[in-house]
């Protein structure tokens, strides 16, 4: 008679076929990324080792992207050689859009001292760095890793960003823990994002996963912490400034100002 830890060992052997996707392990897809940002961004070092020769670490990236992809062979439209090659083509176009991201932050910020500060240490540029890793990878219609990646980032950063929205250049995250910005987001150039701010939707329900259900925030646009802007139908016009705690469901025209209004009185516990 079969005991009940042999039968659920059965019950879930018989699961194994019943999964649509089969994925890699998040471990190896955060060994990856963090690999590939010392590719393109040689200017950390591991303790233990010097930096490799740049042609033996790309044909190691190569390995683990095929490794990475290996799982998913069944649901993808091509081979994962295809893909990696499509991949590994579109990496100067993602490494000049991170440096113009990382120059915004350095720019920007008063408190950066250098351009390699901002990419060593800055959790905003890191998390900008994943989110176009993986939309590369959602572009070539690669399911599930994107988003893998993604959150592998958002767990280094407090960070999440959906490797669906669209994303300009220049773009800066300053602070960045709590920031949300979701799958049908599109951001436009020179736009920085504060702490806590959340650009999502008014609806949640399922039959919406098709529909455009973020906001589309212009060029030049700067939104303080902790606002929360929401609905696909939502466009924040060029060149307006979002100020913090503000709660935006309706447009706003460019250069507009929108805040929030609150009353602070402050008296002595003496009174």
């Amino acid at each position: 008679m079969a005991t009940p830890l042999i039968q659920f060992l059965d019950q879930l052997a018989a699961q194994r076929g019943q999964y649509q996707y089969r994925l890699p392990s998040r471990p190896d897809a955060g060994q990856f990324i963090d690999q590939l940002m010392r590719l393109l961004f040689p200017v950390t070092q591991d303790c233990q080792s010097a930096a490799a020769n740049v042609g033996e670490t790309y044909q190691r990236l190569n390995s683990q992207l095929l490794c990475l992809l290996r799982p998913l062979q069944p649901n993808l439209d091509t081979l994962p050689e295809a893909v990696a090659l499509r991949f590994f083509d579109a990496l100067p176009g993602i490494h000049a859009d991170l440096l113009l991201d990382a120059r915004a932050i350095a720019e920007n910020d008063p408190a950066a001292i250098s351009l390699e500060e901002v990419i060593a240490v800055y959790p905003g540029f890191y998390a900008i760095a994943v989110y176009r890793i993986a939309h590369v990878l959602l572009q070539a219609d690669v399911p599930l890793l994107p988003r893998m990646l993604t959150e592998y980032a958002h767990g280094q950063t407090g960070i999440d960003i959906h490797p669906g929205a669209q994303i300009g250049p220049s773009f800066f995250i300053d602070h960045g823990t709590g920031v949300v910005i979701g799958e049908t987001t599109i951001i436009g150039e020179n736009v920085r994002v504060y702490q806590g701010v959340t650009l999502g939707a008014t609806h949640v329900a399922k039959t919406l996963a098709q529909k455009k259900r973020h906001p589309t925030i212009e060029d030049n646009v700067i939104i303080y912490a902790n606002a929360t802007i929401l609905g696909g139908h939502t466009v924040v016009g060029h060149d307006s400034v979002i100020g913090g705690n503000v709660w935006l469901t309706e447009s706003v025209e460019p250069y507009s100002l929108v805040y929030h209004q609150s009353k602070i009185e402050v008296r002595s516990i003496l009174q």
